[in-house]
């Protein structure tokens, strides 16, 4: 049986339906026609690449604020 390394695990299993809403809703944001079947094969390298990037630039953000309203 073949052992799963990979690093994309949710840690949080009931943010998936978030997480998605917010991948089509920056792809939208970016012009970006994300299929609504969920497969993104027809995409480029960029175009994914742009969407992830983009993705991890809003929860950091997220984070930050949350962060600095419980810590002030």
């Amino acid at each position: 049986m073949a052992q799963n390394n990979s690093s994309n695990n949710l840690v949080v299993k009931q943010a998936s339906g978030a997480l998605d809403q917010m991948k089509y809703e920056i792809a939208q944001e970016l012009g970006i026609s994300f299929p609504q079947d969920g497969y993104a094969g027809n995409l480029t390298s960029y175009e994914n690449g742009s969407i992830g990037g983009y993705i991890t630039k809003r929860l950091v953000t997220i984070a930050e604020q949350q962060l600095a309203g419980q810590y002030k």
